[in-house]
C-alpha cells in the first residue's frame, strides 16, 4: 500500500497531446505523460485525469482536497482565465504544484498571467513531459514535509500579471 496519495489533474485540449502543435508540446501522448507520472511518484497512488470542462475540473480539485496528499496540475488554458479554478484552489489545505509543458512567459501576452501560480507551492514548465517528473517529485516531496502547505496566505491574495 502506498504511504502517499497525489492527484495530477490536466485541463482541456490535453487530450490532443501528440499531435496538437507538436513543435510546442511535443510528440508524447497524454498516456506517456500518465506513464512518466506513475514512474516518478516512486509507488505513491496515483490519479491521473483530464477534462475539458471547467466545472469537472473543479470537482476534481475538490476531490483532491478531500483525497490527495498533494496535487498536481497543468490547467492548460484555464490557468490564465478561470477565477473559479483559482477560488476552488484556494480552498485546498495540500500542496499544489502548478505544471505545464511550455513556458507560458514566452509565449502569447495572454499566457503570461496566471490564475493558479498564486496558489501553487511552486511552478515547473519550460521542459516538455519532463515537466510532469519535476512537479510529481516536488509535490510529494512537499507532501512529506511536516506541516506541508501550499502557498502562504499572503502569496494567495494576488494573481500574476505578464
Amino acid at each position: 500500500m502506498a504511504d502517499l496519495v497525489l492527484h495530477v489533474l490536466n485541463g482541456p485540449n490535453l487530450n490532443l497531446l501528440g499531435t496538437r502543435e507538436p513543435d510546442i508540446y511535443g510528440r508524447d501522448t497524454l498516456a506517456d505523460i500518465e506513464r512518466r507520472c506513475r514512474d516518478a511518484a516512486e509507488g505513491a497512488d496515483v490519479v491521473f485525469r483530464q477534462t475539458n470542462h471547467e466545472g469537472e475540473l473543479i470537482d476534481w480539485v475538490q476531490a483532491a482536497g478531500r483525497e490527495a496528499d498533494a496535487l498536481v496540475l497543468n490547467p492548460a488554458a484555464y490557468g490564465h482565465t478561470s477565477v473559479a479554478l483559482l477560488d476552488a484552489l484556494r480552498a485546498l489545505a495540500i500542496p499544489v504544484v502548478e505544471c505545464h509543458l511550455s513556458n507560458p512567459m514566452t509565449r502569447e501576452r495572454f499566457r503570461h498571467r496566471s490564475f493558479v501560480s498564486p496558489v501553487a507551492a511552486g511552478v515547473i514548465s519550460g521542459f516538455g513531459p519532463m515537466s510532469y517528473e519535476l512537479a510529481v517529485r516536488a509535490a510529494l516531496d512537499l507532501a512529506r514535509r511536516p506541516g506541508s502547505e501550499r502557498a502562504s496566505a499572503s502569496d494567495r491574495s494576488t494573481v500574476q500579471k505578464g
